[in-house]
């Protein structure tokens, strides 16, 4: 039995959305389908604004120029996340400050926050890995007592909430991915959410071009020209017209994600109590959306030699990020920093294959293998 670390999955309309997209001669952006991916959205969010974009990235990039982020800027980030969340900010001129992640959730640590605040300090970006929650209570007030924006990376967080409030709507802007290995996909794919109503105008500006386009077309001007600084951040029409065949069946997608989680949290249930592995933690206040399962090894030698046992058998299990501190780009900003948690942490995660179509007999070979290499 081969079984890969990910498979994209038609849930819907998509095919036959993409071919009306064609018959409507209509590829670039902001067609039919972008409107209607961005409405869904917003209800089923309960946000204010959604502005479809190219990728996360590109509404990462977004975020950081409504931050008016200036050289020598500083934004506090966990170091243990994709390099997108990073890089959109260090192309402004912006420096990435920093922070280690929790043991439980592996999110950043909200109780060391405060602490790194400096006078150039413009943002708080937390990171809801695995579509977890960070505490954002926390960050919210810690945002408010010293002025800052928070800008929420909520890749993995599409269909999760944090006390009831959807993830990447409760700072100031929310960042979203549809990459095919996500829960809703397009191949590749993003959104901001627009939480803060001062910005909701520049960000339609900024993500065509820095024009006033979107307004001419409703009427607002009688022609369009440059205004502000901007870039393309619109997505192809028929990667939205996929995006919305997906987005029509988000409630059925997140029902199997969150089948095959929960099947494999039983199924390892035995080896997390017998203390050979650490099984994914969901604080109370968090309801989370399957995006992935992870187990916790005991150290770097033991994942390595996992990796191997489980390929050998077929199947395909994957570790995750580098830290950012520790990367040769990182250090430049970091130095000597250490981050123990965040390390520790990083050596240890092991990520199984995790998706809407994976069969229940496949997560029992997956968990047979992890069984026959602990001798369970």
């Amino acid at each position: 039995m081969e079984i890969g670390f990910n498979k994209p999955c038609i849930a819907g309309r998509e095919l036959e959305y993409i071919v009306q997209a064609v018959e409507n001669c209509q590829l670039s952006g902001d067609g039919p389908f972008t409107a209607r991916c961005s409405r869904l959205l917003e209800t089923c969010l309960g946000a204010e604004k959604i502005l479809l974009t190219h990728s996360c990235t590109a509404a990462l990039e977004m975020a950081a120029l409504l931050c008016d982020i200036q050289p020598g800027d500083e934004v506090i980030v966990p170091s243990y996340t994709f390099v997108s969340t990073v890089n959109a900010f260090v192309l402004r001129g912006g420096v990435p400050v920093f922070a280690d992640i929790r043991q439980d959730t592996l999110n950043m640590d909200e109780s060391l926050v405060e602490s790194l605040i400096t006078p150039r300090t413009k943002a708080i970006v937390p990171v809801h890995y695995a579509g977890v929650g960070c505490n954002m209570d926390v960050l919210n007030a810690i945002a408010e007592r010293h002025g800052l924006l928070v800008v929420e990376d909520a890749a993995q967080g599409v269909g999760a909430k944090y006390k009831g409030k959807a993830l990447g709507t409760i700072g100031h802007l929310g960042c979203y991915s549809f990459h095919e290995t996500k829960n809703i996909i397009s191949g590749e794919g993003g959104a901001l959410a627009v939480n803060f109503p001062a910005f909701r105008d520049r960000a339609e500006i900024l993500r065509e071009k820095g024009t006033n386009r979107s307004a001419f077309f409703r009427g607002m001007v009688d022609k369009y020209t440059w205004v502000d600084t901007g870039s393309s951040y619109l997505p192809g029409e028929l990667v939205a017209a996929f995006l919305y065949g997906q987005l029509e069946k988000a409630d059925t997608i997140l029902q199997k994600r969150l089948a095959v989680w929960q099947n494999y949290h039983a199924l390892l249930e035995d080896l997390e109590c017998s203390g050979r592995i650490r099984r994914p933690v969901i604080p109370e206040e968090c309801e989370h959306n399957g995006h992935m399962y992870y187990i916790l090894t005991s150290g770097l030698e033991e994942r390595s030699r996992l990796i191997d046992f489980l390929r050998e058998r077929g199947i395909q299990a994957v570790f995750h990020y580098v830290p950012l501190h520790n990367s040769p780009k990182g250090r430049g900003f970091a130095g000597e920093l250490a981050l123990p948690v965040t390390e520790k942490m990083a050596d240890r995660l092991l990520r199984l294959p995790c998706y809407n179509t994976l069969t229940l007999a496949e997560q029992e070979a997956v968990s047979g293998a992890l069984h026959a290499f602990y001798g369970a």
